[in-house]
């Protein structure tokens, strides 16, 4: 299916812009390394990759308090930052396909704004966006909040939007808040829950939206 020019572009940017999992799963792995669960693969941490992390938290340690949750949150983005995204790549076809869309564009993240902000200039992508947002004191995806902040970043309308992500939480939040979906199957989301979903685009490459790939 052809996929048509949309007037604004919302981004997820773990899975979707950036192959990010060996420092995301590499900084829980360094929290996680004097407990019970030091053995945890990144194939299993990265399916977390999206989602708010007190989910995994709270689904590894039932009893956890809440101020024990924001301890572990802290530590990791500590970790996470220490890493430098050295491990960190632009997927294949990305730069191509955000210097040729002609909408407005903007990202919809877990991560918050400055982590955001930061990791799209080291790795040239943020010229690309008109408005940068993350998950900024609000709930996460797949609640609807971030999708909404960013196009009131952009002052634009749900109807006017297409929304591309790698995970289920991003396809759900698409579905709540009103614009059209485009799920990757490059990233780490399952491709079998991501069409659970019916999302209205389904693509390999990013630039399939431009009508080509590769």
């Amino acid at each position: 299916m052809a996929i048509p020019a949309f007037p604004v572009y919302l981004f997820d940017v773990d899975g979707t812009l950036l192959k990010s999992a060996p420092d995301i799963c590499g900084a829980i792995q360094t929290i996680l390394a004097g407990t019970e669960h030091n053995n945890l693969s990144q194939d299993f941490l990265q399916t977390y990759i999206g989602r708010h992390l007190d989910d995994l938290f709270y689904f590894l340690f039932p009893n956890l308090t809440a101020e024990d949750a924001a301890r572990m949150l802290a530590d990791y983005r500590q970790a996470y930052l220490a890493r430098r995204h050295a491990a960190t790549e632009v997927y294949p076809g990305v730069t191509e396909a955000l210097s040729k869309l002609a909408g407005r564009k903007a990202t919809a993240t877990t991560k918050g704004s400055p982590t955001t902000k930061a990791v799209l200039e080291q790795f040239g992508l943020i010229s690309f966006f008109d408005h940068v947002q993350g998950t900024d004191g609000f709930p996460a995806k797949p609640n609807p909040d971030v999708v909404f902040k960013a196009l009131e970043g952009l002052g634009a309308q749900a109807e006017d939007c297409l929304f591309v992500g790698d995970s289920t939480s991003d396809m759900e939040a698409a579905k709540r808040a009103g614009v059209r979906s485009c799920a990757v199957t490059y990233g780490y989301g399952s491709v079998e829950d991501l069409v659970r979903w019916n999302p209205d685009y389904v693509v390999g490459d990013l630039r399939e939206l431009l009508g080509t790939a590769g």
